[in-house]
């Protein structure tokens, strides 16, 4: 069995932000549910700030901490700023991971991708919230 750095082994035996929000602003989404491991997390915003984030994971123990450390890593920040999210920030935040599992970094920053994506199309509709009293 490979050693997983405490900060791993914290997050998977106590993930944060786990589950999914409802109603949610932006989601985005890595993998193929039913075919391997795969993430989604959603979101809700105070503006372009991120207010609340969650995830789900259908994957290993390295994947449930990824997820879990991502949204720390992004919650209370501006939108903008969580584009400098990189495998590389994930895997040293988590102290590592053993060569086959970095996949499970990658899912994670691929799903977080896509909410930030998926960003772009939510900018019309949020202005227009924020101008309705």
């Amino acid at each position: 069995m490979p050693a997983y750095s405490d900060v791993v082994m914290d997050h998977f035996r106590n993930p944060r932000n786990a589950g999914c929000l409802e109603p949610w602003d932006l989601r985005g989404t890595a993998g193929t549910p039913g075919n391997g491991p795969h993430m989604v997390f959603t979101v809700r915003l105070d503006g372009d700030r991120i207010a609340e984030v969650r995830f789900q994971t259908f994957g290993c123990g390295p994947a449930i901490a990824a997820g879990s450390l991502l949204t720390e890593l992004v919650s209370g920040r501006h939108l903008p700023e969580t584009t400098t999210i990189t495998r590389d920030l994930l895997l040293e935040a988590l102290g590592g991971l053993p060569e086959d599992k970095l996949y499970c970094a990658d899912l994670a920053v691929e799903a977080w991708q896509d909410v930030l994506a998926r960003t772009a199309a939510h900018a019309p509709m949020q202005a227009i919230r924020t101008e309705t009293p």
